[in-house]
Order: structure tokens, then sequence, then C-alpha cells
């Protein structure tokens, strides 16, 4: 993945980007929580992160991250299945734009939401790192 640089306000991750710049410790608490849960969910030993959220977004946009909020580790939906869930069902396309505006990518993971024929579609990071986090969680999903 490279380096990430993490952004806090008032004890909340605001946002996660990919970066070039040299890594810097963290001087707060939550971005010490948020690197350590981060490397645990690289590690194959997270599967839900507990650090605390407040991306910034339109009240669509918040309800379409909620919802991808619960999707189990290892599991996919289609953009049409959130549109659903959230009472939207002919919204999936909208669905797909307040995707690629989520400004916390992995943290909600947006990458587990694929297109209609189970093809890993749009990622605002790249397919190839789409691609790269679904085949890290189905690496590491044990089966009941």
């Amino acid at each position: 993945m490279g380096q990430l640089l993490v952004t806090a306000e008032d004890g909340a991750v605001t946002a996660l980007h990919p970066t070039d710049a040299p890594p810097q410790p963290p001087d707060d608490p939550v971005l010490r929580d948020c690197e350590r849960e981060l490397q645990a969910y690289f590690a194959g030993a997270l599967r839900r992160f507990t650090v605390p959220l407040r991306p910034g977004g339109t009240p669509f946009q918040q309800a379409v991250w909620q919802a991808i909020a619960t999707i189990p580790y290892g599991v996919t939906v289609t953009y049409g299945d959130v549109a659903r869930a959230i009472g939207k069902p002919g919204a999936a396309r909208a669905v797909g734009q307040a995707i690629h505006r989520n400004p916390v990518c992995i943290l909600i993971p947006c990458h587990r939401v694929i297109g209609a024929h189970g093809f890993v579609s749009g990622y605002a990071w790249g397919p190839e790192v789409k691609t790269r986090l679904l085949a890290l969680e189905k690496a590491h999903v044990r089966p009941d």
C-alpha cells in the first residue's frame, strides 16, 4: 500500500490518503491507535476498525458510508445492495459516487463494494489497490 497520511480532529480520524511523504511518528493518540489498527489489518489480524471516525460528507454520503461500515470482513456486496440497504433502490450509481468520495477508505471498507456481476469496479485509489485489499481479506478469512 505504501505510506498513508492520516488526519484527525477532535479525537476522530477525518481522512486517510496515500502519500509519498516520509513517515512521521504520530503525535496524537487517535493517530497512534489508527496506525496500530492499520498495521494489524494489513497483517490479517484485525477484522473491524474501532478508531473513532468523523468523515465529512453530505447526508446521502454519510448514509452510504454507514451502510458500508457494516459489511463484514472478507464479504463483498454490490452497489445495488448498498442502495437497497439505505432505502434508495434505484441509486446504485449515486452510491458509487458517494463511495468514491469516502475520505477514510479502508477504515470504512468501500473496497468491499463490487459491480453487479462480481467485477471489481472503480476505487478512489485505483482498481489495483481494491483488488489487493480484497485478496488480503480473502487470504485471512477463516472458514466457519
